[in-house]
């Protein structure tokens, strides 16, 4: 059995490093076969929105876009509708494939049996 990983990444450009590293734990995981499900919170939901990850740089890092498009192609994931709403992010202009989801569904998804979680 493949345990699960639930990933929640709380920053954006104001910590790159700890927000890259993130990206990169979740892209490993579903690289490695593991069900992954990435949260982005607070600075990150920005990562959400069509370009913003394109826009990120961080000297020797792996492309967050890329690390992204990773995590949409073999796991799930979702941007905090707590942290949409207070950045007037909605529902419609995210990109395709992700999800707004609230503390109810990211609380039941780290509860669930098997499941390790992380947070950046």
């Amino acid at each position: 059995m493949t345990r699960s990983l639930v990933v929640k990444v709380t920053c954006g450009a104001d910590d790159p490093e700890r927000c890259n590293q993130g990206f990169m734990v979740a892209t490993m995981a579903v690289t490695a076969g593991a069900e992954v499900s990435l949260w982005l919170a607070g600075e990150a939901a920005w990562f959400a929105l069509p370009g913003k990850a394109e826009e990120f740089r961080l000297a020797g890092a792996t492309s967050l876009a890329e690390l992204r498009d990773a995590v949409l192609a073999g796991g799930r994931l979702t941007v905090c509708s707590q942290c949409a709403e207070r950045r007037s992010i909605g529902a419609h202009a995210v990109l395709p494939g992700v999800r707004v989801a609230g503390a109810a569904t990211f609380t039941e998804e780290v509860l669930a049996d098997g499941v390790q979680a992380l947070v950046y």
